[in-house]
């Protein structure tokens, strides 16, 4: 087989995990502010007024998505820096009480956690890491026998960014909220304007353009959201910080977003960030309805046309809309992000699979977009029980708002080629 022969007939972009293109709204959300107004906030005149009444708006617009109040809202440069201003900013706040030494977290977590708590580690801070089942899922018993009394921070991710896995984040608030009840009276270095400690923090960057995030319902402390995931521009994010946790700032300088993100503001990102999260809350249901149908599709041609293939994460599931109206319970009985699959093709190199389906126009990944550069097989499919060589041959395929029923086909119709080449270009080279 020759490469030449994987005619291309149209291009499909399947990375929508790592990055969403810009939704044409969001744009001229934020086209005003890119080329007419580029007053700095802070400024007195009246164009900067102007600005900072924008992004205040943006501000409680985000906040009414997350049943919040507008001063828990601070903006970031993205996810990363919203994860890391949670978990330093705790930290940092309680690095002197010498009896809050312990955090809980999971082996699954995106790298912007789990680097970070690396770090904290190394600073003398003890972690548990929290294992999970094959489909990527803690165990809640495990989760109450884990917490300590000096446990300060609780860190579990929202949905799994690799293979989509969706965690019981209201269940684990509601233990942490029993936990404090049971244990208040040891804490009575704080204030009543303070809530005690575990806090917990949730990177919902995966989940917020098709999970509920009511804070409220939720129970969490802190939440971190990234606008590239949504529709929205890149570089900018946002983390929720309930009232009553007091963290440290990272940077120094200005006192913008409360004092504790300084730095001059960037408005288009800002505004382009709260129309993202608008239209994501608007379209949530429809959207989880479609992509599950075309995710569920591909699964099956899948397993019709590629021999071997298997599923990596939570199997596939149809449940039946849950209470509450509008379709809110469309998620409640599956495990998985509608639009995620990650799959095992036994005998082939994931990465290698990944070069020749971009020479078809077609785009997918191996593991986290945060990870290429590594040559470490997926954590999050080890943990799972994935073994390291099965690893190496697992590919993610997350789908889109843009994604069609022509898209898939035209993947399956070049993914068996393509498998065949690699096969052959693989004898090829020990021949």
């Amino acid at each position: 087989m020759k490469r030449q022969r994987l005619k291309q007939t149209r291009s499909v972009y399947l990375d929508h995990a790592a990055a969403t293109p810009l939704d044409t709204r969001v744009l001229a959300a934020m086209r005003p502010w890119l080329t007419r107004n580029c007053a700095n906030p802070s400024a007195l005149y009246a164009p900067a007024v102007e600005a900072r009444a924008a992004i205040e708006e943006a501000r409680k617009n985000v906040a009414d998505v997350l049943f919040a109040q507008p001063d828990t809202i601070i903006f970031t440069s993205g996810g990363t820096e919203s994860v890391n201003l949670a978990l330093q900013g705790v930290t940092r706040k309680h690095e002197n009480k010498k009896t809050r030494k312990h955090i809980v977290s999971t082996v699954v977590e995106h790298t912007a956690v789990s680097q970070t708590l690396k770090e904290f580690e190394k600073q003398g801070l003890q972690v548990t890491y929290l294992q999970v089942d094959r489909e990527g899922r803690i165990d809640l018993e495990d989760f109450k026998k884990a917490l300590r009394k000096d446990t300060i921070l609780v860190s579990v991710q929202y949905a799994n960014n690799e293979v989509g896995t969706i965690q019981p984040i209201a269940e684990i608030g509601r233990e942490i909220l029993k936990w404090r009840k049971a244990h208040r009276t040891a804490y009575n270095l704080y204030n009543s304007t303070t809530l005690q400690p575990p806090f917990f923090h949730t990177d919902a960057c995966q989940a917020a353009a098709y999970l509920d995030l009511n804070v409220e319902k939720l129970h969490v402390d802190l939440m971190s959201l990234n606008g590239s995931k949504i529709y929205g521009p890149k570089g900018v994010g946002v983390l929720y910080k309930r009232r009553g946790v007091d963290i440290e700032p990272l940077m120094y300088g200005g006192g913008q977003e409360f004092g504790l993100r300084s730095g001059t503001e960037n408005v288009p990102g800002i505004l382009g960030f709260a129309k993202a999260l608008e239209l994501a809350e608007k379209w949530r249901n429809e959207e989880i309805k479609k992509l599950r149908g075309l995710r569920d599709y591909f699964w099956r041609r899948l397993q019709k046309s590629v021999a071997g293939v298997k599923l990596n994460g939570p199997t596939l599931k149809n449940p039946s809309p849950g209470r509450g109206g509008r379709g809110r319970g469309l998620l409640m009985r599956e495990a998985r992000l509608p639009n995620n699959l990650n799959i095992c093709i036994p005998g082939i190199d994931a990465e290698a699979l990944i070069i020749y389906l971009d020479a078809a126009s077609i785009q997918c990944s191996s593991q986290s977009a945060c990870s290429t550069d590594s040559d470490e097989v997926s954590h999050v499919l080890l943990a799972c029980g994935v073994s390291a060589q099965a690893a190496k041959e697992s590919m993610r395929f997350t789908l889109g708002k843009e994604t069609t029923k022509k898209d898939i086909d035209y993947v399956l119709k070049c993914l068996p080629k393509v498998i065949d080449y690699v096969k052959y270009r693989t004898n090829s080279s020990y021949s």
